[in-house]
């Protein structure tokens, strides 16, 4: 099937569709300059950090209990690497699409709050989002744009404790309300389910695109990589996230 007749068929399948499942991953940010998983990646590829650690070590949670220091000189230089970006076209035609269809749901493994910036409604931020702090003392929270000028670690402003980003990092568990809202979207059934820029490397990512597979619900990939579920899918758009989705508008009739 040429990409013409596969965005053809994938336009048809949302114009049908009253609840679609969105899966998105960090190939949906590439186009707004941030980097893919591996890296925050591209930071540190397999090498070591600074500290002759691997970054997985450097930013999990018992690194962040025993040595916040370590874990936010590498927060810090990642939120620095991605200062200044904003959402792209990708985010701003998801947050239409789920906009004309309330019964849909964005479940997303990015950290960037890109979803949330454009007004994403029904938004499962499933690893957190590095804007939001909380003070792993009192757990009172704070917002913050970027990290400049914050003091490394950070302390809080009501009782001085190390505050952290309320993300899941490595070793911690998903926050058990965001799964739960997964499998409610499930259970009460869904029309589509669409895997967006994400390598679906998680159990809990890949999960609900083989699940519908079996179901028989109709399944689409965007992702100009091969992932584990890519022959599964009942269409796979081998393009960027927001040209394929920009195509799929336009043939929607729609603008973001």
């Amino acid at each position: 099937m040429s990409d013409t007749d596969t965005l053809a068929a994938v336009t048809a399948l949302i114009r049908q569709a009253k609840r679609i499942l969105f899966i998105t991953g960090a190939g949906l940010s590439a186009d707004s300059g941030l980097p893919t998983y591996r890296g925050i990646g591209g930071l540190y590829d397999d090498k070591l950090t600074g500290h002759g650690i691997p970054i997985e070590k450097a930013l999990s949670g018992q690194m962040m209990a025993n040595r916040p220091e370590v874990s936010w000189t590498y927060l810090a230089q990642i939120e620095a690497n991605c200062r200044g970006a904003q959402p792209n076209a990708a985010h701003h035609a998801i947050a239409r699409l789920v906009a004309d269809r309330p019964g849909s749901m964005v479940f997303t493994q990015n950290v960037d709050g890109f979803h949330r910036d454009v007004g994403t409604a029904n938004l499962v931020e499933i690893h957190g989002n590095l804007h939001q702090l909380e003070c792993t003392e009192c757990g009172r929270g704070r917002r913050v744009p970027d990290y400049a000028g914050l003091q490394i670690p950070p302390g809080c402003p009501t009782c001085g404790g190390v505050m952290r980003p309320d993300v899941v990092l490595f070793g911690e568990d998903l926050p058990r309300d965001g799964i739960l809202r997964l499998e409610h979207m499930l259970v009460e059934g869904v029309d589509l389910v669409m895997s967006i820029g994400t390598s679906s490397a998680f159990p809990y990512i890949a999960g609900p695109v083989i699940w519908a597979a079996e179901a028989g619900v109709p399944t689409v990939e965007i992702n100009p990589g091969e992932t584990r579920v890519s022959a599964l899918v009942t269409h796979r758009v081998q393009m960027g996230a927001a040209h394929a989705l920009g195509e799929i508008l336009a043939r929607l009739g729609v603008a973001a």
